[in-house]
């Protein structure tokens, strides 16, 4: 099982290969907000436990196993934000909130969220009666 900043790479790296078709240890480390060194010791690691494939001055790729796990990180990053959004979350705290969360819920509790994401999108009328809520706390 990877660990949270070998998750934080995969997913990073997966968007990026979604969005460019490509993705560089410079680009990573952008997005990360770390070093680059930081980044190809990472890729190094990633690629020896078979989540990548990695040639210095190359590039890389996801194997099967970095893809899939690239896209179910990337779904639980967009999910989080969801459910977030949904319970009334300010919106310039939810993106720091899920990098807080996201890393220590099971993937049976982010299930659970996606559960009841998909009922509050299928039940718009749940959500306001969650805002109505919120509104009368304040």
């Amino acid at each position: 099982m990877p660990t949270p900043s070998m998750e934080d790479h995969i997913e990073q790296i997966y968007m990026l290969i979604e969005a460019k078709g490509y993705a560089r240890v410079s680009d990573i480390a952008e997005a990360l907000q770390v070093h680059p060194s930081s980044v190809t010791k990472m890729v190094q690691k990633l690629d020896k436990d078979d989540y990548l494939n990695y040639e210095k001055y190359r590039g890389l790729i996801l194997t099967e196993k970095g893809k899939k796990i690239g896209k179910r990180l990337v779904y639980r990053h967009d999910l989080l934000e969801r459910f977030l959004e949904i319970i009334g979350v300010d919106q310039e705290n939810i993106y720091q909130d899920v990098e807080g969360i996201e890393h220590h819920l099971s993937w049976n509790s982010i299930d659970r969220i996606g559960d009841l994401v998909q009922y509050f999108e299928e039940n718009p009328e749940g959500v306001n009666v969650l805002r109505r809520i919120h509104q009368q706390g304040k």
